[in-house]
């Protein structure tokens, strides 16, 4: 496959306006998140929703385009990115990552890439972690894949997604907000409108499985902290 990274990311946060040119030790979250996307040796653009992410981007070296900042989601201005950028169709795949993860580990990227290259059912690949502790399993922030995994294997088919607590016992997988498509599902995707599932739970991805697309998750040994607020921020910060 010849997979394309793809960053969508917008000055309008909700709980953290500017958050993708917020200081994280000196430098924007989203360059922080686009180097670390650079890391994985794949290609790397970043989808804009503001001009001045742009110039940030095009400043240190890297390819961003600039999308209609009205777009409904990363998902949507993902897409229109990669037609602007790829209108001859090179590019097959594409890794979706999130501009509010500035510490993602590289190898995030290529996970999903590689499942998608290995999964011929895969139409888009994500991934999940363990729980951090039990309370994650009543919280409705947390999101949890529910997979059909065997013991001992790295990655499943994901069966559904749900911010609800799970019956029974066994592992319980926090959703990881990072996609690899096929290009086809992408657009399959974004053409279709939000599903009754999916405004029920407010999680996208379950859009997806309405539609009948496949989605396969690999493990992975955890979460990257993802900045969604000020306190992320300031988290963020110290690590730094």
């Amino acid at each position: 496959m010849t997979p394309l990274i793809l960053i969508p990311t917008r000055m309008a946060a909700t709980r953290l306006p500017g958050k993708p040119l917020a200081d994280i030790g000196g430098k924007p979250m989203i360059v922080r998140a686009w180097e670390q996307a650079v890391l994985s040796g794949l290609p790397v653009a970043v989808a804009a929703g503001d001009p001045e992410i742009v110039a940030v981007i095009e400043g240190v070296g890297g390819r961003a385009v600039l999308t209609d900042p009205a777009l409904p989601s990363g998902s949507d201005r993902a897409l229109a990115a990669l037609e602007t950028l790829d209108p001859d169709g090179e590019y097959d795949a594409v890794i979706n990552l999130q501009g509010d993860m500035p510490f993602a580990d590289p190898g995030l990227a290529t996970a999903c890439a590689a499942l998608l290259h290995g999964e011929p059912s895969c139409d888009i690949a994500t991934l999940v972690a363990p729980e951090l502790d039990a309370s994650d399993r009543a919280n409705v922030d947390v999101v949890k894949a529910v997979l059909a995994i065997e013991e001992g294997r790295r990655h499943a088919r994901a069966l559904y997604f749900t911010r609800s607590t799970l019956f029974g016992d066994g592992p319980v997988w926090r959703h990881i907000g990072i996609y690899g498509y096929r290009r086809e599902a992408l657009k399959r995707f974004c053409a279709a409108p939000p599903s009754p599932l999916e405004k029920r739970e407010k999680l996208e991805q379950l859009r997806a499985l309405e539609l009948g697309l496949s989605i396969w998750a690999a493990t992975v040994e955890e979460a990257p902290i993802s900045v969604d607020n000020p306190s992320d921020l300031e988290v963020a910060r110290a690590l730094v």
